[in-house]
Formats: structure tokens, sequence, C-alpha cells
């Protein structure tokens, strides 16, 4: 198999970095250096939803499955990204409709906004990202896409309070990705092997994962 590109999608975790407005901050300390202990180490404390990370079922749905039981093949295979011509904060079902192809149907599907060349403490990446629509989920559901991710903080706009989509699709089992970063590199339509892992954190209704794609197709 012959790589001819890798790209990173993910966030860089630091201390003090943007997350969802309520979260915690994520704090990165060293506890120990090399000229005092011979090694360096640092803590980390954070939510398991900071950064690039996966949204398992269970974080919306009370039986939902784990981010640990999650299924390889759900996180790791043929993908595409995709850029809905924006218009307001919601990505609707027309928007999705007027670019799909038929070889999207049930692959990993990453939607380009621009969000994540926003990054900053405003109110407007924090507060005023786009996001799926709900009249979008019926769409979505049809076209069976095992994973999807996004380049702004949540799946959908910060101010659908009720979560409706994230309900509506972590019931039927799709796993979504958010906060991904520099999906500008990637040429929309095209296919890519997009690896999404996240740690195996036992009964998680998330997880910080390393995402990339790679060129092999």
């Amino acid at each position: 198999m012959e790589i001819k590109g890798y790209y990173d999608l993910s966030v860089t975790l630091e201390t003090n970095m943007p997350v969802w407005p309520t979260n915690p901050l994520v704090t990165i300390n060293p506890v120990g250096t090399v000229a005092r202990d011979a090694y360096n180490v640092e803590s980390y404390s954070s939510v398991t939803h900071s950064g690039t990370h996966i949204d398992a079922p269970y974080h919306m749905v009370e039986k939902g499955t784990t981010v640990d039981a999650i299924p390889l093949q759900q996180i790791i295979g043929e993908g595409y990204c995709i850029a809905p011509k924006l218009s307001g904060k919601e990505i609707s079902e027309k928007m999705l409709e007027s670019i799909w192809r038929p070889e999207y149907d049930g692959k990993i599907i990453l939607i380009k906004t621009g969000w994540d060349k926003k990054r900053d403490f405003s109110k407007e990446f924090q507060y005023e990202f786009p996001g799926l629509a709900m009249n979008s989920v019926d769409f979505i559901l049809k076209h069976k896409p095992k994973m999807i991710g996004i380049d702004t903080l949540g799946m959908e706009p910060y101010d659908h309070s009720g979560f409706d989509v994230h309900h509506a699709l972590l019931r039927k089992n799709i796993i979504f990705i958010e906060d991904l970063a520099n999906l500008d590199q990637l040429e929309e339509g095209k296919k890519y092997l997009i690896i999404a892992l996240p740690l195996k954190i036992k009964k998680g209704s998330g997880s910080m994962a390393r995402v990339v794609a790679l060129d092999v197709y």
C-alpha cells in the first residue's frame, strides 16, 4: 500500500485552550523534569470531550454504546470531506442534498465549515458556530454514514440547547467527531482512509482522539 499523503485533523491539546463553554479548561502541568528527576512527565486534567474528540452514543443515550465498545470498523475506514455552502448557523437537509454523492453512503463524512480557523475565546468561536439542523436528521439516517465529523465545538449549533440532533443520531448509533482541524487540507469529495482513535476509557461517554486522514486511494 502506498501512502501518498498524511493529514493530521486533530487539535493540539494545551493548557487553557478553548473548549465547550461550560466545560472546565484543559490543564497540563510538568510534574517531572529531566534536570530534577531525570525524566519529563506531565499531569493532565480535562473532561473527556476536550479538543478533537469522539462522542459515543452513551453521551446522550442512557444505555448507548460506550466509547471503549465502539467497533474499530466504525472509526476506521473510507471517508470524504464535504463543504456545505453555509447560510446562517444551520446546515440543512437541502445543503447536504445539493452536494451529496452516492459514494458517500455508509462512509465516514467530515464536514468542513472553516470554523477551526476562528479558534479563540471569542463569542463567535464558542457560541455562534454552525452545525446540523434538525431537518437534516432524516437525510443523514437515509444515507447511513457510520461516523460524522465537524470542525466546530459541536455537531449542532450551541443554541440548540435540547441537543435534539445529538439524541436523534446517537440513538441510531452514528458516532460523532467534534472539534476537528485542518479539513482545508483535504480535497472535497476525494476518498481518504480516515482513522479516528479515542482513548479506551471504560464506560466512557467519549474521549479525546487523534484523527488522521491518509491518501491511499
